[in-house]
C-alpha cells in the first residue's frame, strides 16, 4: 500500500522576508528582495545587485548554540538551519537537544556548493603554514552534506539524513526524493529543502560568464525581470526554503495543520541531446518531465489553477512557455496563470526551487497568484503563446486547488512536482 505524503510545516529564508510571515506578505505585494552591494562593485563584478536575506547576530542566536557559531563562516548552512528548524517548529515538533531519536523522521536537505568562503579562509591558513589555526569545524561546515549534518543532529532524525545536489533542480528533486520516501513507507516524516549561499565565490562564475543581467546596478529592484522584453540575465539570490512531508496517516493521527497534498512528480534529464547541453535544456526532456509529472499525480492538465515556473530572465523563458504550451496543450486565454518568484528574489540557485516550493504552497493555503514583478513588457514571444491575463502583474485572489512546479538546471536535469488542496 502507498502512502498519501501531504505539507505540515514551511520554514523560509528569503531575500524579501525571512520567516514564514514575512515572506507571505512579501510575495503578496510583490515587494522585491534585489538590493545593490558595493562588495560586488569593488570586486569587478558587471552585475552589483542580489537578494541576501537581512540576518542579525541576535537572530543567528536564536538557532544555532554559541558554541556551534564559534568559527562559523557559512551562510548556506546557517540559512538551511533557520529554515529547516522553522518548518519542523511549524509543524507542530519541539527542537530539544535530548530528544528521543525519531527512526520515523528524515531529511533531505540540498545544496549547490557549501561553505565556500570557509573552505577560503581554510586554504588561506593552510597556505600561510598555520594548519591548526583551521579549527575543529571547518570540515563539517565545507563538507556538501554540512546543512544535513548540522540540521539531522539538531532534530535528532534517525531515518535518512542525506544531502543532494542538482544545480538548480536541487530542492525540487529533495522534495520529491522525501516525497518518494514516504510513499514508499520508508519514514513517516521527511524535512526537506535546499539552500544556497551569497559567496562572491558563487556568484563570480555566474557573473564571467555573462549570463547575469548589468543594466540595473542603479535600479536594483527593477534588475530581476522573468518574461520580460527587456530581461538581460538573470540576478543572483540566496536564502533557504524547508517543507516538512508527513503521511497523510500520521498528520490526522497528530491533528497537524495540512497546507496541501503532494499529488506526484518526475525527475529527469535530457541528456545533453538534442539541443540540451550543459546550460541549455533539451526542450524534449522539459516537456516530458511535465508530462510524466501529470500522469505520476493522476490528474488531466486541465485541472492546473497554476504554474510556478522557473523563468530566469535569460532568453531561455520563451522557450519554457513554448515547453508549458506544448506539454499541457493550452495555450492562450486557456492557459493557466503562471509567475515567477524570481522576479521579486532573484534567481536563488540550489536553494531556487525549495523557495519557490515554498510560495507554492503559500498560493494554495490562502488561494491567490502572486504577482510577477517587472513584467510590464512581455516578450512578443511569450504572448502570441498565452494571454497576458495569464501573467498577473497584481496578486489575484481565486480559488487555487493545483499548482504545478518545475525547476531546470544545468547539467540538463528536470523535476516537477505537482501540489493540489488537501480536502
Amino acid at each position: 500500500m502507498k502512502n498519501r505524503v501531504v505539507i505540515t510545516g514551511l520554514g523560509v529564508v528569503a531575500p524579501n522576508g525571512v520567516g514564514l510571515d514575512a515572506f507571505t506578505k512579501a510575495i503578496k505585494l510583490g515587494t522585491s528582495g534585489i538590493t545593490f552591494h558595493q562588495e560586488l562593485k569593488d570586486k569587478g563584478f558587471s552585475c552589483c545587485i542580489g537578494g541576501i536575506p537581512e540576518i542579525s547576530e541576535e537572530k543567528k542566536a536564536e538557532y544555532l548554540t554559541p558554541l556551534q557559531l564559534r568559527g562559523f563562516n557559512s551562510t548556506s548552512i546557517l540559512y538551511g538551519c533557520m529554515a529547516g528548524i522553522d518548518a519542523w517548529k511549524d509543524a507542530g515538533f519541539s527542537v530539544d537537544e535530548n530528544s528521543k531519536l525519531d527512526y520515523d523522521s528524515g531529511l533531505i536537505f540540498g545544496t549547490g556548493t557549501s561553505g565556500i568562503e570557509k573552505f577560503r579562509e581554510a586554504i588561506y591558513k593552510i597556505d600561510d603554514q598555520n594548519v591548526r589555526r583551521l579549527g575543529s569545524t571547518s570540515v563539517v561546515q565545507t563538507m556538501a552534506s554540512g546543512i544535513s549534518a548540522y540540521l539531522g543532529g539538531i532534530l535528532g532524525l534517525g531515518n535518512q539524513v542525506t544531502t543532494n545536489s542538482s544545480a538548480c533542480t536541487t530542492g525540487t528533486e529533495a522534495l520529491l526524493l522525501g516525497f518518494e520516501r514516504i510513499k514508499n513507507c520508508k519514514a513517516k516524516r521527511m524535512l526537506v529543502g535546499s539552500s544556497s549561499d551569497s559567496s562572491l565565490y558563487t556568484w563570480g562564475g555566474f557573473d564571467a560568464m555573462r549570463v547575469m543581467s548589468y543594466k540595473h546596478n542603479e535600479t536594483p529592484e527593477k534588475g530581476s525581470r522573468p518574461m520580460s522584453e527587456t530581461a538581460s540575465g538573470f540576478v543572483p539570490g540566496s536564502g533557504s526554503g524547508a517543507l516538512v512531508l508527513e503521511s497523510l496517516e500520521s498528520a490526522l493521527e497528530r491533528k497537524a495543520t495540512i497546507y496541501a497534498e503532494i499529488l506526484g512528480g518526475n525527475i529527469n534529464s535530457g541528456g545533453q541531446r538534442n539541443g540540451g547541453t550543459l546550460t541549455a535544456p533539451n526542450a524534449e526532456a522539459v516537456q516530458k518531465c511535465i508530462t510524466d509529472a501529470i500522469l505520476d499525480a493522476g490528474i488531466t492538465s486541465t485541472e492546473i489553477d497554476a504554474i510556478n515556473g522557473h523563468l530566469t530572465a535569460t532568453s531561455k523563458d520563451s522557450l519554457e512557455i513554448e515547453n508549458w504550451t506544448k506539454a499541457l496543450q493550452r495555450k492562450g486565454a486557456d492557459f493557466p496563470y503562471i509567475n515567477s518568484l524570481k522576479s521579486q528574489v532573484g534567481h536563488c540557485l540550489a536553494a531556487a526551487g525549495a523557495i519557490e516550493s515554498v510560495a507554492s504552497v503559500l498560493q494554495i493555503k490562502d488561494q491567490f497568484v502572486f504577482p510577477n514583478i517587472n513584467c510590464e513588457d512581455v516578450h512578443p514571444e511569450i504572448s502570441d503563446l498565452i494571454s497576458l491575463a495569464k501573467i498577473p502583474t497584481q496578486m489575484i485572489e481565486k480559488p487555487i486547488n493545483i499548482v504545478i512546479k518545475a525547476s531546470f538546471g544545468f547539467g540538463d536535469v528536470n523535476g516537477c512536482v505537482i501540489f493540489k488542496k488537501y480536502n
